[in-house]
């Protein structure tokens, strides 16, 4: 199955909020796709971590994709995050993201439960053997506390023709060329950690799923763009300037930082759901300071 170009830049969408948190802020919303394809990006990644998907409602996780496929309007592929803790709940989800237009769908290992390295296996091959289209498979120890290893993720590569690409926020590059040693073109690899985009598209990732894209899509777009093209110089220079803001954007539970950067552009407010919480006014004048040093002020 074709990978829908899983490259460069995809950007894992907040999802803004009225003030009061408790309904989506569809208009900001668009706003904040009409930036990602002007800036760049080469996909987008609702519904995720960053989008605050276990905040959301199954009527919500249908609105918000159904708006991110219209503001898109088909200029990049749309991969919805649709994994949880529940096999079934993720095959539910999936099909619903499908039926409300995503190009593909994102699978987060089961957090909570602690699944085996087989039941991790079972768990993809059993959503893929549900929805017909591509799916990333998501590995963030961080906060899954499982990880899914070389051998499983073999297996399932075998198993599953549309598991396409994995996200690995392991925070190991040596994990990346493991699984580029070991699967070459089978799968595609992109990072989950902005900070480590150029080390991991070295070792042979093809891009990076940014949190710090939903504020700088140029920015980040240049930095993979200017790594795919060899331009390595250039890459590294670029990849430096940014990287006192990607630490910030998770000097505190993501996604209140990228939120709170994004209300002091004029983007958004900063409003996010419980058990997350917004960021401090210190992290808040960091982002500021740090975004002003780049050049970025609100207009």
């Amino acid at each position: 199955m074709a990978n829908l170009g899983i490259s460069g830049a995809f950007t894992a969408l907040v999802t803004p909020f009225a003030p009061d948190g408790r309904s989506v802020d569809f208009d900001a919303l668009e706003r904040l796709i009409q930036r990602q394809i002007e800036g760049g990006v080469t996909g987008l990644v609702p519904c995720g971590t960053t989008g605050e998907a276990p905040t959301l409602s199954a009527t919500e996780q249908r609105e918000v994709i159904q708006a991110v496929v219209q503001a898109a309007g088909g200029k990049v592929p749309i991969i919805a995050g649709s994994g949880s803790n529940s096999t079934a709940a993720s095959i539910t989800a999936s099909k619903a993201a499908r039926e409300a237009g995503a190009d593909g769908v994102m699978i987060v290992m089961p957090y909570y439960n602690k699944p085996s390295q087989e039941g991790m296996r079972q768990h993809v091959v059993a959503v893929a053997r549900e929805v017909d289209c591509p799916i990333i498979v998501y590995n963030v120890p961080g906060r899954s506390v499982v990880d899914l290893g070389l051998e499983a993720t073999e297996a399932i590569c075998r198993e599953a023709s549309n598991v396409v690409a994995l996200k690995d926020a392991t925070g190991n590059v040596l994990r990346c060329q493991e699984l580029k040693r070991r699967l070459g073109d089978r799968l595609t690899v992109m990072c989950g950690d902005d900070g480590l985009t150029l080390a991991m598209m070295a070792a042979g990732a093809s891009g990076v799923i940014s949190v710090t894209s939903n504020i700088l899509p140029d920015r980040v777009s240049e930095v993979t763009r200017l790594v795919a093209a060899g331009e390595l110089d250039k890459a590294r220079a670029a990849h430096y300037r940014l990287l006192p803001i990607h630490g910030l954007m998770f000097a505190e539970p993501s996604p209140g930082p990228v939120k709170a950067a994004g209300a002091g552009l004029g983007y958004w407010n900063a409003s996010v759901r419980l058990p997350v919480t917004a960021a401090s006014q210190k992290t808040a004048d960091q982002i500021a300071a740090a975004l002003e040093e780049l050049g970025v002020k609100a207009s």
